[in-house]
């Protein structure tokens, strides 16, 4: 069998509202070259209705692939601990690891890596492997973009974050945007209900947009 590379990636780092979700992909180097063709690329580059015909293939040709998602309240609780985006991000990517590594001879792992510190972020990726002796672990910046298995993973990522936002939507309405800070639906969102839905687990309050905009809600009714 050809090599296997393991792709994994993020989405929802960074949105106010809703969880962040990792995703891997494992894949032939066959497969690769045939996800390329197909134009498998870093998900920001597609449209939905292109992700979601390609999350088919990706899911049906990998040899595996494994999600992780993280609900708000979750970070909040991670981050409450100490425990900041990018040590919660690399024990979620150790979880995939070994979710997916079990019976292959070697893989080689790629993870599009959120931190400045590559080689501090890669160790911290290592210490929760279970079995290292079959892996080649490389953590690099734009992966999703120079990597197939690591777009393949980007847009399983997207596609699961954006279904979990699709069942927010449906609960909550339209204009809960995308759940990013820089989306005027969801920070108008954001500051018309933050009292209302507070202790719905659907806000990262330990963000500081979501502190700011509580900090005004509360000045407003001083007012």
């Amino acid at each position: 069998m050809s090599e296997l590379i393991l792709g994994i990636d993020d989405a929802g780092r960074g949105p106010v509202i809703g969880p962040m979700v990792l995703a891997g992909c494992l894949i032939t180097e066959e497969t690769e070259k045939e996800f390329r063709r197909l134009g498998v690329k870093d998900s920001k580059q597609l449209t939905r209705t292109r992700r979601a015909f390609l999350e088919g293939i990706i899911k049906e040709k990998s040899e595996a692939f494994a999600i992780q998602v993280m609900p708000a309240p979750e970070i909040d609780g991670k981050n409450d601990s100490g425990i900041n985006l990018n040590d919660v991000e690399a024990q979620m990517a150790s979880k995939i690891i070994n979710e997916i590594n079990k019976g292959f001879a070697k893989i080689k792992v790629v993870i599009d890596c959120p931190s400045t510190n590559r080689t501090n972020w890669r160790e911290a990726v290592r210490m929760h492997i279970e079995n290292l002796s079959n892996l080649e672990i490389a953590c690099e910046h734009k992966a999703d973009v120079n990597h197939i298995a690591v777009s393949a993973a980007s847009i399983l990522a997207k596609e699961e974050r954006e279904r979990e936002m699709d069942v927010l939507r449906k609960k909550y309405g339209d204009s809960i945007g995308s759940g990013y800070s820089s989306d005027p639906k969801t920070t108008k969102f954001l500051e018309t209900n933050i009292k209302k839905l507070e202790h719905h687990g659907i806000f990262r309050k330990s963000w500081k947009t979501w502190k700011k905009a509580n900090h005004d809600s509360d000045q407003k009714k001083l007012c």
